[in-house]
């Protein structure tokens, strides 16, 4: 081969390969493909090569072996980088979850489209996400329409709604069966006064809860609660889950029996300090947190407006009445706390500022003093 026409060496092949720009990376490739196919021994060398023990290979074969396994090196690269993460699972390996219903999500068209619900609902639903709206401006709407859909994903899944207080319990069951009329014979409201038994065939037979995270943890301690089907647990009033609450308590034991369930956490104020929200997030294993203010831009439009007015009540006659008689009997008392103060201080000025010999004749005042100071206490006493 001449000298003009010599390829280039291992070393100026390495230099240009791994130096240059993605214009030169391109113009390399190509004449290495063209060296590959030019200058590829023939079949009789390549036999008589694999013959002999102590072949050694020439420059440019050298050459084309480095170019080939630089390629191969990228190629590998760039299927590593294009694909999916290694640590993505596969969606079939989820149990319970239907492959054609969680195809979509659905999210409800018969009431006004307000774009911070939307976005705030398609987080939920992918994330374990904290919600902080001002009073108000729809988290109930949105813990609905997360629950609706895991109630479609997971034909034999349950979803549990948890609210702190009886009241709150029974107001969020109206409040999603008229946002997403999942029907009732598929829902249930437990409280403490709800029956064990009841409670146990509840379970059974049931695929939304609404109750009390007492009664949750309860009903999981005693196995009633199958924990392993719960898909999505939402927390209403989320910023009640510090310490041993028993928020906390409810969302161990449900890692105990599975880790495949969404936590969708409802709060107006989720702390007073960071210390405290972040012990809320890591309590209810919170991965996003989704938060809106009076001031934020997609809540302006749809924020109240408050205006204070103030109307003073009348007392009646008969208010009024008790209050004079309150009055006076603090009157009497305040005149018997004043006389005996005074009397003490008297007693006091006297025994120092008199003379020992001059004492004696004020000894019978200090006992008049003395005396009216028991009958005070007497009659404070009656």
């Amino acid at each position: 081969m001449s000298a003009g026409s010599r390829q280039r060496t291992l070393f100026q092949t390495w230099g240009t390969k791994l130096g240059s720009t993605t214009s030169d990376n391109g113009r390399a490739r190509d004449a290495g493909q063209h060296r590959r196919y030019s200058h590829r021994p023939n079949d009789g060398s390549r036999r008589s090569a694999e013959t002999r023990s102590t072949a050694i290979l020439n420059d440019d074969e050298d050459d084309l072996l480095l170019l080939e396994a630089i390629d191969a090196a990228e190629s590998e690269t760039k299927v590593l980088h294009d694909g999916p993460p290694v640590s993505c699972r596969d969606v079939q390996d989820v149990p319970g979850f239907d492959l054609e219903a969680g195809d979509i999500w659905i999210y409800p068209t018969n009431l006004p489209l307000r774009q911070y619900q939307l976005n705030i609902v398609e987080r939920g639903l992918f994330a374990n996400t904290l919600v902080c709206l001002p009073t108000g401006l729809g988290k109930t709407f949105v813990a609905a329409v997360v629950m609706y859909n895991f109630y479609r994903w997971y034909p034999s899944g349950k979803v549990a709604f948890l609210a702190p207080t009886k009241p709150l319990v029974a107001q969020q069951v109206a409040a999603c069966y008229d946002v997403m009329g999942i029907p009732q014979r598929h829902m249930a409201e437990m409280t403490g006064s709800t029956a064990a038994a009841d409670r146990w065939r509840l379970w059974q037979s049931c695929r939304v809860f609404f109750l009390t995270p007492q009664v949750m943890m309860n009903d999981l301690s005693r196995g009633a609660c199958p924990g392993v089907a719960i898909r999505c647990l939402v927390v209403d009033e989320a910023h009640k889950a510090l310490g041993n609450h028993s928020y906390c308590q409810v969302v161990k034991q449900l890692v105990g029996h599975t880790r495949q369930f969404r936590v969708l956490a409802l709060s107006a104020t989720p702390g007073s300090d960071a210390k405290s929200v972040q012990q809320v997030l890591t309590n209810l294993l919170i991965s996003h947190v989704e938060i809106r203010s009076d001031d934020s831009p997609d809540i302006v439009p749809f924020s109240h407006q408050r205006s204070v007015e103030k109307h003073v009540i009348p007392l009646g006659e008969r208010l009024s009445a008790l209050r004079d008689s309150y009055r006076k009997v603090n009157l009497y008392i305040y005149i018997y706390i004043y006389i005996y103060i005074l009397f003490h201080f008297i007693c006091i000025f006297l025994i120092i500022t008199l003379a020992e010999g001059e004492r004696i004749a004020f000894r019978p005042v200090c006992l008049f003093a003395q005396n009216f100071r028991v009958f005070l206490c007497n009659r404070l006493l009656d």
